[in-house]
């Protein structure tokens, strides 16, 4: 495939016409067009529908241009860091990241990353859904207990658990009876917590009084007095340590596991290796104890 058609061809589709494109990059519109037309005839596909005034992606145009956009850029920025020399991380780095872990930490992650590498653009993007890592254009995204995916590679980035914890003014109940609680998602409908003792397993009922969305909410909340909650330890270490609540046992279930993924058919760029590293530094044992006191609540 010519790699200068192919560049012209992503040219002109984020500009949404060889005008604008010709505008744009000062280069003639006629020889826009015709590096177009000769990478849809290598191709044997049409990239454009062409219309008297309007031109638009076909289905496998935009296909080609979602992919070529990020390759051309990854090829511009290999150049550019051979010619210099070395790889220095440079570039746009745009990652996704869960919720909780967005407004606990990554804010101070972002800002020290971003005074360690200022070349680096960095972009995050806060969100708990599975998102397509290559479809939507990120680098790495940071996910909880990911499903398997033969098309990312990762490593664990921290573990942590569940607790249930409750403002020692509320009484722990005796069995079967039923305790104010707040919860996660309006669609919790639990009826009670399996917990681990120190006497072994038992059964917590609840009766659900707030439905929040977000653990920190929760955690407010409980540290409030309402109810008891059902949280990473990571997030109410300093309250159990300070005893400003009590630790009613673990949650039942599998850790919580915080995945770094990126494309396994991707070359790591200088820039997601050097956040990579980043985070290890930050994170050097992946601990509850170490997001805890990084997070400082």
């Amino acid at each position: 495939m010519d790699l200068l058609a192919l560049a012209d061809f992503n040219l002109v589709a984020r500009h949404g016409g060889f005008g604008r494109a010709a505008r744009a990059a000062g280069r003639p519109k006629a020889t826009l067009s015709r590096r177009v037309a000769e990478l849809e005839a290598s191709l044997d596909l049409r990239l454009f529908e062409r219309g008297a005034r309007t031109l638009k992606l076909t289905e496998e145009g935009r296909a080609l241009f979602e992919r070529a956009g990020a390759l051309l850029t990854e090829l511009d920025e290999t150049a550019a860091a051979i010619a210099s020399g070395g790889e220095k991380p440079r570039g746009r780095l745009r990652i996704s990241a869960p919720l909780l872990f967005s407004q606990t930490a990554m804010g101070k992650l972002a800002a020290g990353f971003a005074l360690k590498y200022p070349e680096v653009r960095l972009e995050i993007t806060t969100e708990d859904r599975a998102v397509d890592i290559v479809e939507e254009g990120y680098d790495l995204v940071i996910r909880v207990n990911p499903d398997p995916d033969e098309s990312l590679v990762g490593r664990i980035l921290l573990r942590d658990r569940l607790v249930v914890v409750a403002s020692p003014g509320l009484a722990r109940p005796a069995a079967n009876v039923a305790v104010p609680a707040v919860v996660r998602g309006a669609g919790d409908r639990t009826a009670g917590w399996d917990v681990r003792v120190p006497t072994g397993r038992s059964r917590i009922a609840i009766e659900p009084v707030l439905h929040l969305s977000s653990l920190i909410m929760v955690r407010d909340a409980v540290r409030a007095g309402v109810g008891a909650g059902r949280l990473p330890v990571s997030l109410v270490s300093h309250d159990l340590a300070a005893g400003t609540l009590v630790h009613w046992g673990d949650a039942e279930g599998p850790d919580i596991a915080l995945w770094t993924l990126y494309p396994s058919r991707r070359l790591l760029s200088a820039r997601v290796s050097a956040f990579l590293d980043y985070l290890k530094e930050a994170f050097p044992m992946g601990t509850p104890d170490e997001l805890a006191a990084y997070i400082g609540t």
